[in-house]
């Protein structure tokens, strides 16, 4: 069964605070692990909360990195969305983890869009 995209939900730990409290720092580092695991960056949002956190995002070509800080316990909750087979989600996710001084990382991958033929797709009404 082929799928659509790779996600990967990336649990950040133990980083500094100044780093994940830092809204140019955090976007720089979020922009350059796109670009690390090859990447092409669309767009760029990214908000600083008073009086502490950062949320972002960086739309690629591929899909999406988005991020949300809670400085004070050393925290962010990463995502890393993409699309097709030439970028690497984890790419980003060890980048990023390196840049924020992570001390413990817990992610794991969600396989997005598996497409199958017609007879074998269930429908679902929600």
């Amino acid at each position: 069964m082929q799928s659509l995209g790779r996600h990967v939900l990336a649990e950040v730990y133990g980083c500094r605070f100044d780093a994940l409290n830092d809204v140019r720092k955090v976007e720089d580092i979020m922009v350059n692990a796109a670009l690390e695991a090859g990447a092409e960056v669309r767009e760029v949002v990214f908000h600083k909360f008073s009086p502490q956190g950062v949320s972002g995002v960086v739309v690629i070509s591929e899909s999406h990195l988005a991020i949300h800080t809670w400085p004070e316990l050393g925290y962010a909750a990463v995502d890393v969305f993409t699309c097709g087979e030439r970028v690497n989600p984890w790419d980003a996710c060890k980048y990023l983890s390196e840049a924020f001084g992570a001390g413990y990382v817990n992610a794991q991958e969600v396989t997005r869009g598996l497409v199958a033929d017609q007879e074998e797709r269930m429908v679902v009404n929600i």
